[in-house]
């Protein structure tokens, strides 16, 4: 066989075993290995590389894309400075995404616009580009989705398909109380997850407030048993970002009342 025929072969096997990254950078991988004299394993390690580096990225942008964020959110682009009650030393405990391999829950409480959506987020995505499901859902969504499924009479499905991710991510416990039927609906994703996988759960509300959330003090002790059995909890106790933007800008908030003129 000659090179030239060896060198068709070669892309065409490519293609046939679906590396394409490798097949796309095969023409100057060989010419940069003639031209600096390399081996054939430098030329085979560069190509598999590019090929590695490339299914990767696909991996990370599918599951990101099927973990349902609202936004793009990073943990580089969130500066615990501006919430000195997070301690940096369990923020960067955080990142090493220690909690994950242990089947650990966190647990984000504090008021509005302090950052625990941020942080949920961009974990989700640290936990993607370190080859883990996640899927993120708001505690509201979720419940409308079981309740549909089990009006449907699927609702094991739905809850199996909940479940599933290494990591789940369940948004604003608490803005609005649950009725009866989600407050079970929740108790059983909280029982299905339980030494199963890691949940991060925010919430604006304290724990002593749960039982309003669920409209059961009995059913929130039960949640908050399986929850707190394997977790860590942080309460952000700062500000709002957006306060802290409006007064930058020299807003006042809540904005003053508009005068009429009949009222002058």
């Amino acid at each position: 066989m000659t090179d030239g025929q060896a060198y068709e072969r070669l892309h065409g096997n490519l293609l046939k075993l679906r590396m394409f990254a490798a097949e796309s950078v095969l023409d100057s991988v060989l010419e940069k290995a003639a031209a600096d004299d390399s081996s054939t394993v430098d030329v085979l390690d560069r190509l598999v590389d590019d090929e590695v580096r490339a299914r990767k990225a696909s991996s990370v942008a599918t599951m990101t894309r099927l973990a349902h964020f609202p936004v793009k959110k990073t943990l580089e682009e969130f500066d615990p400075s501006f919430q000195p009650s997070i301690d940096k030393k369990v923020f960067a405990d955080l990142r090493s995404l220690r909690f994950i391999a242990n089947d650990e829950n966190f647990i984000l409480l504090g008021p509005p616009g302090v950052g625990k959506t941020h942080i949920a987020i961009g974990l989700g995505m640290e936990a993607i580009k370190a080859g883990y499901s996640a899927y993120y859902t708001s505690t509201l969504q979720m419940v409308e989705k079981l309740k549909s499924a089990s009006h449907r009479g699927s609702l094991e499905r739905a809850l199996r398909s909940v479940c599933r991710p290494r990591l789940l991510i369940v948004d604003e416990i608490g803005y609005l109380p649950l009725d009866r039927e989600g407050a079970h609906l929740f108790f059983q994703v909280v029982s299905k997850r339980y030494e199963r996988g890691s949940t991060i759960y925010t919430s604006n509300k304290s724990y002593a407030e749960w039982g309003e959330v669920l409209g059961d003090n009995v059913l929130a002790s039960a949640v908050l048993d399986r929850i707190l059995h394997h977790s860590l909890t942080v309460n952000i106790k700062g500000e709002s970002y957006r306060l802290q933007a409006r007064r930058k800008a020299g807003l006042t908030y809540p904005p003053p009342a508009r005068v009429s003129d009949k009222d002058k």
